[in-house]
């Protein structure tokens, strides 16, 4: 019955956006806008997207900072290892002017800032891009936020963080992440959607988010992957308007994409 209930829930929840699939912002509309950052959140709103998707890490005060990569070169011009620097001088950092001058001055933004600039109804795919160490933290920046946490999904590669959030936070929703490898010698994919459901199962994920990956996912591998028990997926990071459709005909929860704009005109178009 409970299984029922959340599975009548999310559909629900569903309903009216586009075909059906969420369409998620990758680190905001990032195809246009610098990753990871508000100005990337607010446009993907503008561009109509359903959720957004943010990367977060500790930094060396205990904060939660939105950042994809270990370090801040590629997206700031100076290398600050988040984890062994305290925020106040993470954010003297211009995250912006990288992409374009107009963006120039953006500021890596905390948790708390990029939580409080989702609206009402909107959706948001939080990814730890550390391990379960961030997670006391999250729970303390969620215990005063007054909003829908049925609208919240927690994201990691890491499946035991996955498990700590599942155990701290059982109330919100978590997909475990996996991308997928070729074995060049067999032409195998991995991991296979036994290993992804084993993975699921033990930690307790609620689904799974994927690599878009068109030679690996296809009817049989979603029959596979509810055959064990996981009949949620949603895939990651999908551009083009093919792969979209494609997967929207699996029947994958959400899209996530750096277009959103693109990807909500290509689902939205009448079914030949």
């Amino acid at each position: 019955m409970i299984r029922f209930l959340v599975a009548t829930s999310l559909s629900l929840l569903l309903a009216g956006q586009a075909a059906g699939q969420l369409i998620t912002a990758h680190r905001g509309a990032s195809a246009d806008a610098p990753e990871n950052t508000l100005a990337a959140f607010r446009l993907a709103w503008e561009q109509a997207a359903d959720a957004i998707e943010g990367d977060f890490r500790l930094t060396s005060d205990g904060q939660i900072v939105c950042v994809h990569d270990a370090d801040t070169k590629r997206v700031a011009g100076v290398n600050h290892v988040v984890a062994t620097t305290p925020l106040a001088d993470l954010r003297t950092l211009d995250a912006g002017r990288w992409k374009a001058e107009r963006f120039a001055g953006e500021r890596l933004p905390t948790f708390a800032e990029v939580l409080a600039a989702v609206p009402t109804g909107k959706r948001f795919f939080i990814e730890l891009k550390t391990g379960p160490e961030i997670v006391p933290v999250l729970v303390e920046e969620l215990t005063s936020w007054r909003g829908d946490r049925g609208l919240l999904t927690i994201i990691a590669f890491d499946a035991d963080t996955i498990a700590a959030c599942k155990r701290a936070l059982p109330g919100i929703r978590a997909h475990w992440l996996t991308s997928f490898k070729e074995d060049k010698a067999t032409g195998a994919w991995r991991p296979s959607a036994e290993q992804i459901t084993a993975t699921v199962r033990t930690c307790g994920a609620d689904g799974v988010g994927m690599q878009g990956q068109r030679k690996v996912i296809d009817a049989d591998f979603v029959k596979q992957l509810a055959a064990g028990g996981v009949g949620e997926f949603h895939v990651w990071t999908v551009d083009s308007a093919d792969d979209a459709l494609a997967f929207r005909t699996l029947g994958a929860m959400g899209i996530t994409t750096n277009r959103p704009a693109v990807i909500r005109a290509a689902l939205e178009e009448p079914k030949p």
